[in-house]
C-alpha cells in the first residue's frame, strides 16, 4: 500500500511478486515478515495486501538463492517454506581453471547475447496440463 497525498488515501501498487518468474535472491536474510508473504505466494498462488486478496497469473515459479547459515545476518529458513521448492542445488566455488575461464569470458567486449523467446506462458501452462 502507498499513501496518495492527493487523494489522502492508500492505494495498491503491485509489485514484482505478481510477475510470472521471480527469482528470491538470498531469499534466508529477508525478514521473517516479507518470508511469510513469500510463503503465501507459493503456497495459495495468492497474495495478500491490505484487506483485498489477489490471485497470481499462470504459470508462477519462484527461485531462490541462499546464502551459508553461518554468514552473519543469515537465517534458517523454516522447513514450511524449504518444502515448497522442488529441488536445491548445492552451488559450490569454482577450481581456479573455470574461475580464470569465466573472467576471460566476461572481459571480452566483442560477446554479444540476445536472449529468444523459446516459452511463452500459454506454451508452459499447456506443458503443465
Amino acid at each position: 500500500m502507498i499513501y496518495n497525498q492527493a487523494k489522502s488515501d492508500f492505494e495498491v501498487k503491485k509489485g514484482p511478486i505478481f510477475a510470472n518468474l521471480i527469482l528470491a535472491d538470498e531469499v534466508n536474510r529477508s525478514p521473517a515478515k516479507v518470508q511469510a508473504a513469500l510463503l503465501e505466494s507459493m503456497q495459495e498462488r495468492q497474495v495478500t495486501i491490505g484487506e483485498t486478496t489477489f490471485k497470481l497469473d499462470s504459470p508462477f515459479l519462484v527461485l531462490a538463492t541462499q546464502n551459508p547459515v553461518d554468514q552473519e545476518g543469515t537465517y534458517p529458513l523454516p522447513e514450511a517454506q524449504m518444502d515448497r521448492f522442488m529441488m536445491k542445488v548445492h552451488v559450490d566455488y569454482l577450481d581456479k581453471e573455470s574461475e580464470l575461464e569465466v573472467m576471460r569470458r566476461m572481459s571480452n567486449m566483442n560477446f554479444r547475447y540476445e536472449p529468444k523467446t523459446i516459452l511463452d506462458k500459454e506454451d508452459i501452462a499447456l506443458i503443465q496440463k
